[in-house]
C-alpha cells in the first residue's frame, strides 16, 4: 500500500498516519521528521531546507 497524506500544518496528518499504521501494520515515513532531523544535525540537506523555511 502506498499512501500520501497531505494537508496544512496542524491538520492532523500525523494523527491519521498513526491510526493507519496501527490498523494496517504498515511503515510510516514522515518527510517532515526527516527534514527536522536534517536541520537539527545541520546536514547539507538540512541547511538547504532551513534556507527555504526561513524565507
Amino acid at each position: 500500500m502506498n499512501l500520501l497524506i497531505m494537508g496544512l500544518p496542524g491538520a492532523g496528518k500525523g494523527t491519521q498516519a498513526a491510526k493507519i499504521v496501527e490498523k494496517f501494520n504498515v511503515a510510516h515515513i514522515s518527510t517532515g521528521d526527516m527534514f527536522r532531523a536534517a536541520m537539527a544535525n545541520q546536514t547539507e540537506m538540512g541547511k538547504l531546507a532551513k534556507s527555504y523555511i526561513d524565507k
